[in-house]
Order: structure tokens, then sequence, then C-alpha cells
């Protein structure tokens, strides 16, 4: 019976943790998307891990997702689900290609 009840105890344990453990990264606005990428480009030069072109590159790339944003704004007022879902999809993208530009071990 006390085996039972420690058993059931543990289980029970695990089952409250788990919705915690199944969240993702907490929700970000674009904005807030926008300006930490910026910053992490930024970075990337002043440390020397961002070398000029792949800077270049990036910093082109995040102002096609700027103008894509505005373009999306400009045609309804707001973001719609799927539009949400294409920036956030292009912000993730774009936002490993500075992690993998940044540890690539191209140095200026």
């Amino acid at each position: 019976m006390k085996r039972m009840v420690i058993s059931l105890a543990a289980v029970s344990a695990v089952l409250a943790c788990a919705p915690i453990a199944a969240q993702a990264a907490p929700w970000q606005s674009i904005n807030q998307r926008q300006a930490n990428l910026e910053s992490r480009i930024d970075q990337g030069v002043r440390s020397g891990s961002l070398t000029r072109p792949e800077a270049v590159r990036l910093r082109q790339e995040f102002r096609a997702l700027n103008r894509l944003e505005a373009q999306y704004r400009r045609s309804g007022g707001r973001l719609d689900a799927r539009e949400r879902a294409d920036l956030d999809r292009r912000f993730d993208r774009l936002s490993a290609e500075v992690r993998m530009q940044k540890h690539d071990m191209q140095n200026r």
C-alpha cells in the first residue's frame, strides 16, 4: 500500500510539471523580435564575429523583413494569423542565420 501511494505521488508530480516543460519560448511581439535581431547583428559586428559581407547580407535580409511587415500592415491595418505566422517563420530563419554566421569561425 505504501509503495502504491509513493508511486501515485511520483506520477502526479510528473504530470503536474509536464505543462511547464511543454511551454515554448515566451511570446515576443514583432517589434521585440526586430530589436533583438538588430542588436544581435550590431553586437556581432562590434565583437568581430560577423565579417562585413556577412553583416551587410544579414542587414539586407532584416530590412526586407521590415518592408514585408509594413506591406502586411498596409494591406489590412494589422497582422492576421497567417501574416504573423509567416513573419515568425521568416524571423526564426533569419535568427538561425545570424547565429550560424556569428559562430562560423570567420572573424574580420
